[in-house]
């Protein structure tokens, strides 16, 4: 058969796959994430259907769509919001990327990867899905709740402090040495301080140039902004990831509404061939000998995110209740992470790399939806049922009219 009809017939039934996928998860009310990957998994080397001729295709396709989700992603901030964020917030970045980095490196590390691997690693297992985790507030109708703006404080801190970390990983990937690599992260840090500063002082007059009022013209200028800045910063040696978060920023109103609904469906279509073409580089026969250092980085990062939830939710005078959602809410992992590990397997320095971050974030990008639902009736349940005995004791000393006044403000308190 021709070249061209197998490459449309096999890139027809990806397509076609990724959509009965993404409407049957939409009817669970849950992440197409990691059905993207099984579906991966599926077609790649050592599945049911491997591919041969829409492979590299494919392969433009994944770089597209980290570009896209990373434009998304810096259109739903502005540059003032970055900084007052970066103000307010800092000691909960701090305090996520300790408690949650760390698992990932000390993992590698005792797996005998290196220490390259170790910070790959430690990406992995740091970062939230924000989309994810977006769709789970919708979800669950907690968008207006008083332990929201933490969570996405936390949020927008980790996609900023990528802007440092993927320059990082990409020079240690490429074998840079020392002087090299410092000059790759001063590179990053003057372009993103540059945008910043551009954002905040021009942001209207750089909208302003972009912007127009026929949706075709704005599609075209916005996707080639994107991936023209994309492509220098990837020729310098910095994340192509980063130039399309910074192009993000600095566009604002206006011009930013319109460019999301232009290319949400652009970047859901590239996002999912994204997530297709990691699970192609991924052999499934290499998942059940990491499956069990998955499962326990799994189960400890989800504690230490739940912890971080709720220290920054109290730090910041939230109630109890709304500190174990916040911590619940956080758990899922997701497009960072996919992004971080598909960055080392395609530098190739450790093969178990990418069989372990596929498991373990299917096991998060599962668990999260879950955790953020169940968190809080299972913290609520356990405190009640530790501090039931000791009430008991307390009420047995009381009067009865002042037991009973403390049992209905028990139930109001609840």
């Amino acid at each position: 058969m021709h070249s061209t009809a197998v490459f449309l017939i096999e890139f027809g039934a990806i397509l076609l796959a990724l959509g009965l996928l993404g409407r049957f998860a939409g009817r669970l009310r849950f992440s197409p994430i990691p059905l993207y990957l099984l579906a991966g998994l599926a077609f790649g080397e050592g599945g049911l259907l491997p591919l041969g001729a829409s492979e590299e295709f494919v392969a433009i396709g994944a770089e597209i769509g980290v570009i896209l989700l990373l434009l998304m992603l810096g259109l739903e901030y502005t540059a003032s919001d970055l900084v007052s964020h970066l103000k307010t917030q800092y000691p909960a970045g701090l305090v996520d990327a300790t408690l949650n980095a760390l698992p990932g490196a000390l993992m590698a590390l005792l797996l005998g990867w290196g220490p390259v691997a170790a910070v790959v690693l430690a990406g992995v297992t740091w970062v939230s899905s924000s989309g994810v985790i977006a769709k789970v507030l919708g979800d669950l109708g907690r968008l207006g709740n008083r332990e929201t703006p933490v969570v996405l404080s936390i949020l927008v801190l980790e996609d900023l402090s990528m802007a440092v970390y993927l320059p990082i990983v990409t020079a240690l990937l490429a074998g840079s040495g020392l002087a090299a690599g410092s000059v790759t992260l001063a590179i990053a840090l003057g372009a993103a301080g540059l945008v910043l500063l551009l954002a905040v002082r021009f942001g209207r007059h750089i909208s302003r140039f972009v912007s127009s009022d026929d949706p075709e013209k704005l599609l075209l200028v916005v996707l080639g902004l994107t991936l023209l800045v994309a492509g220098l910063a990837q020729q310098l040696q910095v994340s192509a990831a980063v130039g399309a978060f910074l192009v993000g920023i600095a566009l604002s109103g206006e011009v930013a509404e319109g460019a999301h609904h232009l290319l949400s469906p652009l970047r859901d279509l590239f996002a999912a061939v994204f997530f297709v073409f990691f699970g192609l580089h991924t052999d499934p026969a290499d998942i059940p000998p990491v499956l069990l250092p998955a499962l326990a980085l799994a189960a400890v990062t989800t504690l230490t995110k739940i912890a971080t939830g709720y220290w920054a939710a109290k730090r910041a005078g939230i109630s109890a209740r709304g500190r174990w959602r916040a911590g619940g809410t956080l758990v899922a992992r997701g497009e960072f992470s996919i992004v971080i590990a598909g960055l080392a397997v395609t530098s190739g320095i450790e093969s178990s790399l990418g069989p372990l971050a596929t498991a373990y974030v299917l096991i998060l990008v599962i668990a999260g939806p879950l955790t953020a639902r169940w968190t809080e009736p299972l913290a609520r349940r356990l405190t009640a049922r530790r501090t039931a005995p000791q009430l008991a004791s307390r009420d047995r000393s009381l009067p009865a009219p002042r037991r009973a006044a403390d049992s209905q403000d028990a139930v109001d308190r609840s």
